[in-house]
């Protein structure tokens, strides 16, 4: 028997080796082939231009008056009646709560008998001084005696004068915070009320820190309300508190109210759109060139001498169809399309520059 499979099994792979061998060179004209060139990735860029823009901070808030006031009694005692509830219209001199008089006559009245006695007694010093027969020292603590027993008095009065709220002058109830029987300190909040119409209405608000640096005093504002959503209402940012809310972590803003407008209400929902002017030189990029985004910040790539560069910037605010940043200086290129492929040094071929998007006004 005849046993070829070793010859045959080296002769192949022989006349592999040579197919090998002559293949390439039939594919180049017998030139040695050429090692590949390191991988590039094609990108797009922008010329990066700044200029003050224009901003808008949307901010919910409240409808109030300039005008409001809590209602106190300047003396503490147990409520005996409340005479108006939330909604109630008040003219001015109305009463509007007193307070259980019984200790405070009595504390008047033990004032009362205080001061007759030590009008007596300064009186009677005084004959016997005059007499010779009390000191001048005896003379004058009775009438240290007669002063202290006076003001006495009239703290007493002026406690039974005050015990009762009085509006001071026309407007609603806005809030009722006590119920007859309760036991207030003086300067406790009983009633919330505001002018009828007389103050302007106001928009309060809470601004993060962030929108709190943008806005200042004079800045103009739109202003709907949920109850009236066909009207616009313009306004001005008349103050900013200048320490945050330590319950609710935000600054205080409010809005004025500008011209006629729907009948409001205090505590109606609102929503103002206030509208920023430029003030700090920022970039406008498409969305595609802005990664990562988090919250204010996010990262872009920059193309330097053939190579990206990874650059953190801050968002300032999203619009339609771009994004206002800083970071990015006026003249450098910035990648716009092909940055999700890109790391930090990663070699870029610039296919075609891409045109600057145009700022829109928000």
């Amino acid at each position: 028997m005849k046993h070829h499979g070793p010859f045959r099994t080296a002769g192949g792979l022989l006349l592999l080796a040579l197919l090998s061998g002559l293949l390439p060179a039939c594919g180049t004209g017998g030139a040695a082939s050429e090692a590949p060139a390191a991988d590039t990735i094609p990108v797009r860029v922008m010329t990066v231009r700044s200029a003050p823009q224009a901003m808008t901070v949307e901010v919910p808030g409240l409808f109030t008056t300039n005008d409001e006031a809590a209602l106190s009694f300047l003396v503490g005692g147990i409520v005996q009646q409340v005479k108006v509830q939330e909604g109630d219209a008040v003219k001015a001199g109305q009463l509007l709560a007193t307070l259980d008089p019984t200790a405070i006559n009595t504390q008047l009245e033990q004032a009362q008998l205080a001061f007759d006695k030590a009008e007596r007694d300064q009186q009677r010093a005084q004959a016997l001084f005059a007499d010779s027969v009390a000191s001048l020292q005896t003379l004058q603590n009775a009438r240290t005696a007669l002063d202290l027993a006076r003001q006495q008095l009239t703290a007493a009065r002026y406690a039974r004068q005050h015990a009762e709220i009085r509006a001071d002058g026309d407007g609603f109830v806005l809030r009722k915070f006590v119920n007859p029987g309760q036991l207030v300190d003086a300067g406790t909040p009983v009633l919330l009320v505001n002018g009828a119409g007389r103050g302007p209405w106001m928009l309060e608000a809470g601004l993060s820190d962030k929108d709190w640096a943008r806005v200042r005093t004079g800045d103009s504002a739109d202003v709907r309300c949920d109850a009236f959503p066909d009207a616009v209402m313009h306004a001005v940012v008349e103050s900013r508190s200048m320490g945050a809310d330590p319950r609710s972590g935000t600054f205080q803003v409010k809005l004025r109210i500008l011209g006629p407008g729907p009948r409001l209400a205090s505590g109606l929902y609102g929503k103002a759109t206030i509208h920023v002017p430029g003030r700090d030189s920022l970039t406008a990029i498409p969305y595609e060139a802005l990664l990562d985004g988090d919250g204010g910040h996010g990262l872009v790539f920059l193309a330097d001498g053939g190579k990206a560069r990874r650059l953190p910037v801050a968002v300032h605010e999203l619009r339609a169809d771009s994004a206002l940043v800083s970071g990015p200086r006026p003249g450098q290129q910035l990648i716009v399309q092909g940055g999700p492929y890109l790391n930090d040094g990663s070699l870029i071929r610039v296919e075609r520059a891409t045109a600057d998007p145009e700022p829109r006004e928000p």
